[in-house]
């Protein structure tokens, strides 16, 4: 048993799982999920069941799971509208914005095929129906209104939340969606930090300045993998800085969620904290756990760097 199933099969998980919301849940499984996914409780949503499939498969996969084919929202209201687009992925409770987006290769996929009123409900209604106090993980897609989902949970569960990963646009996908600096700017003024910033997009290139180079939807389709992809959104993650002090439980999660995010300075820094703070010898093993990791990544590199040296020689 690896240290990380040590931990998990604590007391302290034993009785208060890890808690995953997933918002936006079409695709797949979170990998980074797959190894703390049997101790955990999963709450999901994805008011698009197109390409929700995925969720029949997994079930057994988390020590809870709760699904839910509906709206989740800032808002009250029994039902919502719902615009169902042309990709299952562009589905949102917002607007698409066509004519910004008519400058993009892939505008079609944001046509509205279907206005629908559908269920809703908000993310503290759920947890309060499941009598779940906290979030660990938060993750949303929610096409547009990622901030306002994590701002409407109450102060006290946002400032425990461990991770919260984001997919924020640059562009003007919806009508008064979230842009990325609008979470930026909320999120460095709370008790996070930085993680990961990874940027997607798209090709800046009409659909009728497509057509006109070529009919062909194979052509089409090679044009737009070769040409230069520009800044359209980005998969952003923040993790907690631990400065407001919380409980044992939140240490030992946040060392493994820094592990799972190759975090091991910040994994490192938590151990050795949690050694100060509390009387328990697992923080010596995760310290050297961490300890390790740093140093392994160093001695791969100090091995790469020797063949790329070997090689440019030859």
């Amino acid at each position: 048993m690896n240290i990380i199933d040590n931990i998990l099969n604590r007391p302290e998980f034993v009785s208060n799982p890890p808690v995953l919301v997933d918002i936006g849940a079409s695709g797949k499984i979170h990998s980074k999920w797959k190894k703390i996914a049997k101790y955990s409780v999963c709450i999901a949503f994805d008011a698009d069941d197109r390409e929700f499939g995925y969720v029949e498969n997994v079930a057994g996969g988390f020590k809870k799971l709760f699904i839910y084919n509906c709206i989740v929202s800032d808002k009250k209201s029994e039902k919502i509208k719902f615009y169902l687009t042309r990709s299952p992925y562009c589905s949102s409770t917002l607007e698409p914005d066509l004519t910004s987006l008519n400058d993009w290769s892939f505008a079609d996929k944001f046509n509205v095929e279907k206005n629908i009123n559908l269920n809703n409900i908000t993310l503290s209604k759920v947890l309060e129906n499941l009598k779940i106090n906290n979030i660990d993980w938060f993750k949303t897609d929610s096409q547009g209104i990622d901030l306002r989902l994590f701002k409407s949970l109450s102060n006290a569960i946002q400032d425990s939340v461990i991770i919260a990963e984001f997919e924020p646009g640059f562009i003007d996908a919806y009508k008064s969606e979230d842009k990325l600096f609008d979470v930026v700017s909320y999120m460095s003024s709370g008790n996070f930090w930085l993680s990961d910033f990874v940027t997607k997009g798209s090709e800046l290139l009409t659909r009728n300045d497509l057509s006109a180079i070529t009919n062909n939807n194979f052509l089409k389709k090679l044009i737009q993998f070769s040409h230069r992809k520009s800044p359209g959104w980005a998969e952003i993650t923040y993790i907690n800085s631990f400065k407001n002090n919380p409980p044992i439980r939140n240490y030992l999660l946040g060392w493994v969620f820094s592990i799972i995010h190759q975090q091991y300075g910040f994994s490192l820094k938590l151990a050795r904290e949690g050694m100060q703070k509390f009387n328990d010898k697992i923080f010596d093993d995760m310290k050297q756990y961490s300890v390790r990791k740093i140093r392994n990544d160093f001695f791969k590199l100090k091995f790469y760097k020797s063949i790329l040296e070997k090689i440019s020689k030859i």
